[in-house]
């Protein structure tokens, strides 16, 4: 497996173009095949998700293309805001001349504010016509569907056989999912029917948008597209493809979490030895999620007895007696707890501090009372997040 350039224009079969206009903007994808897809879990979901599921459900055996806008989240929009989900999958299917519930609908933004859909309306065929399979469309793609983010999240990898696999998201704020991420858009060119699509789709989504925390707020509008155009012309060897998936839904969400708002620095915590996996993934997302210990992290405080509380709280079974805990950046790393037994001289905290100070903090827990692992992502808590959250429509 090795990465390479483009997005999701460096899979076969995909085209991608979009806009940003201030707070607006209208991205669309083109890519016909097998498609899946995962969701919000939130009760509140936004138009696009409800039509986009029904989409799947009546037409999920091949998707023609993705409209998606950001702006406005048409969230909370009740009738209205169905009827201008479904206007914008007929905006992109009248110009393709297909059905229109081969069409996935997203969007991101605001809540509770209806649809400006003259602007998408007007903007649509400027979009259109610049459509490509260059790397650029890819770019643009991902730029229209920014918000608070502050910077276009791209990942793509070729395996063996020369598929290639690869994805755009956005997503800042409001990620604790309990799905994926904010957005995504995943495509490959391997020959993949629907429903192996699916499985494999829910499985990167486990090990990857569903192990990260920004501020643990479940969205409204969270969507995970894939749709696989079959154009490398050959099946995929599924092992092989699943772990490409892998790569690319983890790096993307890595990438999320790097760019939470507000963030200075990325929190990585593995849990190792727990039970079974469900107690590792437990675990490990409630170290990242903790208010306390992400602050802790953003001003470089070794207060590292907020991480053991977390893992204490999350619902894992642990026995206190057992746990080591163990801080790095990458290079240099520190013991703080070892088998129960805690560091907190001088010179251990110095160092911790000093490891923290890095944009990168490596927290590892390890339970000792079985085999399984889990790996989750998010960030420091800072005084910009609560900045740009306390003026978001202002």
């Amino acid at each position: 497996m090795k990465e390479v350039k483009g997005g999701i224009c460096a899979v076969k079969g995909v085209k991608a173009w979009g806009i940003k206009e201030g707070k607006m903007g209208l991205a669309i994808m083109l890519a016909k095949g097998p498609a899946a897809g995962v969701f919000t879990l939130n009760k509140v979901k936004a138009a696009p998700v409800l039509v986009s599921q029904d989409h799947l459900k009546k037409m999920g055996k091949e998707f023609n293309g993705i409209i998606a806008n950001s702006g406005c989240a048409n969230a909370f929009t009740h009738e209205q805001g169905v009827k201008d989900a479904i206007a914008m999958a007929n905006l992109l299917a009248k110009k393709l001349n297909v059905d229109p519930h081969t069409i996935g609908v997203s969007s991101t933004g605001v809540i509770g504010r209806p649809m400006d859909m003259p602007w998408y309306i007007d903007h649509f065929e400027e979009v259109f016509s610049k459509l490509t399979s260059k790397a650029e469309g890819s770019e643009m793609a991902n730029k229209a569907i920014m918000t608070t983010d502050l910077v276009p999240k791209s990942y793509a990898v070729e395996i063996e056989g020369g598929i290639r696999i690869g994805g755009i998201c956005k997503g800042s704020g409001m990620i604790e999912p309990n799905m994926g991420t904010m957005l995504a858009f995943v495509f490959t060119d391997a020959k993949i029917g629907r429903a192996q699509l699916q499985k494999c789709l829910q499985k990167a989504v486990d090990r990857s948008f569903n192990m990260v925390v920004v501020d643990g707020d479940t969205s409204t509008n969270d969507n995970l597209f894939l749709i696989a155009t079959g154009e490398a012309g050959k099946p995929a060897d599924m092992k092989k493809f699943q772990e490409g998936l892998d790569t690319v839904c983890m790096e993307l969400a890595k990438k999320v979490a790097r760019d939470g708002e507000g963030a200075t620095k990325l929190i990585e915590a593995t849990v190792t030895g727990a039970k079974s996996i469900e107690d590792a993934r437990l675990a490990a997302k409630a170290i990242i999620r903790s208010p306390l210990f992400k602050s802790a992290v953003y001003g470089t405080d070794p207060n590292w007895g907020r991480a053991v509380c977390a893992v204490g709280y999350s619902g894992s079974e642990i026995d206190p007696a057992k746990v080591s805990l163990i801080f790095s950046d990458g290079k240099s790393k520190v013991s703080l707890v070892d088998a129960g037994v805690p560091k907190s001289d001088e010179k251990t905290l110095a160092k911790a501090k000093k490891i923290m100070g890095n944009d990168t903090l490596y927290v590892t827990v390890e339970l000792k009372l079985g085999k399984s692992s889990a790996t989750a992502w998010g960030c420091d808590l800072t005084h910009k997040y609560v900045d740009i959250n306390a003026s978001y429509t202002t």
